[in-house]
């Protein structure tokens, strides 16, 4: 299934939970505040920019946001909270799309590159991050770590959540580097809905690479938004590449 039938209207009808989940003031504000810092009041350029989570706060700070989405759906609820004046939005791949102007700052965040599903597409952003960013700009990619440890001998699936009236599931593909993200949302009666999600995960230092290959250098890495110190134990991060000065 390819990442637009995934993003249609229905998936983006549910994916904004104002104050709760990926919106919960903790897990946003932080993100918020950072790349505000990184942004520095310049102009941020945002991969997947999805129904502006990050981008429409964002851009209340001060900040001029332009985003890159594949989903059309995606983009008229973004529509709903901010017009086109104020968070221009291009229509396309994050592989390949281009944007007006140079920036400061291209972020990526909440593992969205892992949507791009193949090593070569995944390089291929790296390099229009690139493209993008101003002598001495920063490109942020925000990133789980894959849970393969976590795997027993002979079993495929990982139960990553599990609460009340939902479950989520990551089944894995070690050979292809594949993991589909299984959620099962449910309530008293008999009935259950489920939403999957292809990716193609990435361990942090083939993400290194992928940042050497398109010109940018690994200034930090950051196990959160607020900077806790990135290690083995780290289930996710967030890391900073920045293309070098110009001589």
């Amino acid at each position: 299934m390819r990442q637009e039938e995934i993003w249609d209207a229905e998936a983006a009808e549910r994916y904004d939970t104002p104050g709760t989940g990926m919106f919960a003031p903790e897990v946003l504000g932080p993100a918020v505040e950072r790349l505000a810092g990184l942004a520095d009041s310049g102009p941020a350029l945002e991969f997947a920019i999805g129904t502006g989570r990050v981008a429409v706060p964002l851009a209340a700070r001060g900040v001029p946001v332009t985003g890159i989405e594949l989903s059309r759906p995606m983009v008229e609820q973004l529509r709903r909270k901010a017009d086109e004046s104020t968070i221009p939005v291009i229509v396309g791949d994050m592989a390949t799309a281009t944007a007006p102007g140079a920036y400061p700052l291209v972020y990526l965040v909440y593992n969205t590159i892992s949507n791009l599903l193949t090593q070569a597409e995944q390089v291929a952003c790296f390099r229009n991050a690139a493209r993008h960013l101003l002598p001495g700009g920063r490109f942020v990619v925000e990133l789980w770590v894959p849970e393969l440890r976590k795997l027993p001998p002979g079993q495929s699936a990982v139960v990553f959540a599990a609460q009340p009236g939902y479950v989520g599931l990551d089944t894995y593909d070690p050979l292809r580097q594949q993991v589909v993200s299984h959620h099962f949302r449910f309530d008293d009666s008999r009935q259950a809905q489920m939403f999957r999600s292809p990716h193609r995960y990435i361990w942090p230092a083939e993400l290194d690479l992928m940042a050497e290959l398109a010109g940018l250098e690994l200034e930090s890495r950051h196990a959160d938004w607020r900077g806790a110190e990135f290690t083995a134990e780290s289930r996710s991060h967030v890391s900073v590449y920045r293309r070098p000065p110009a001589p």
